[in-house]
């Protein structure tokens, strides 16, 4: 007898990409460690079909919850106040900011002989257009965007340099937007759009793309 059931629904890269900010959302919420987390990723980029992609978040998304993050679009939150992270200074030391944090409506980054690693992928923005000032002195800094908030982009060097890679610079007409300022003085800055991998990420992605 002949099996006549339909294969099961491929996933694409897109699926893939959807159900790791489904687990990233998670672990920010505290539903998952981060060993849990780095452990899932790398089961999400090796997955081939939907049901496997399933299996993965059906524990930390509540059936029908449409409210969840990673269901909603992908606009940046804004909520207006004057609060928020307003001054950040490095001193010949280091700083990093990451997960859920407040963007104040004019942030300035200073780093003097030392540097910063800010990640805007879960921040929330205290106005639909908010100021970023970074400056870099004989020091550097890496900023992480996330993807489809606008971005409107200055930047001056000397004897130092700065690097961009945003892609489109408004890829959301009438949503929240960033304008962020660069000045490196015998430093560098680097911005980049998306998401930091993880390593387990990045070996996921290598193995999916060459298919072994």
């Amino acid at each position: 007898m002949t099996d006549d059931s339909l294969p099961e629904l491929r996933a694409s890269d897109a699926d893939r990409e959807h159900h790791a900010e489904v687990l990233r959302r998670a672990a920010g919420e505290g539903r998952l460690t981060m060993d849990e987390l780095d452990e899932r990723l790398t089961t999400v980029y090796e997955s081939r079909t939907h049901s496997e992609l399933q299996r993965l978040i059906a524990d930390v998304v509540a059936p029908g919850d449409q409210a969840h993050p990673a269901t909603r679009g992908k606009r940046m939150p804004v909520k207006r106040g004057e609060d928020g992270a307003n001054w950040l200074v490095s001193i010949m030391s280091g700083r990093e900011r990451k997960g859920r944090w407040r963007v104040g409506p004019h942030l300035k980054v200073i780093n003097f002989m030392g540097g910063s690693d800010l990640d805007l992928c879960d921040a929330e923005l205290a106005d639909d257009v908010v100021r970023l000032t970074v400056v870099a002195l004989m020091g550097g800094a890496e900023i992480r965007v996330p993807d489809g908030v606008n971005v409107e982009l200055s930047d001056f060097a000397f004897m130092g340099g700065n690097s961009t890679d945003i892609g489109e610079d408004h890829p959301d007409p009438g949503g929240p937007t960033i304008r962020l300022s660069l000045i490196s003085i015998m430093g560098g800055i680097d911005v980049k759009r998306g998401r930091k991998l993880t390593r387990a990420e990045r070996k996921a992605q290598k193995h999916l793309r060459h298919g072994s």
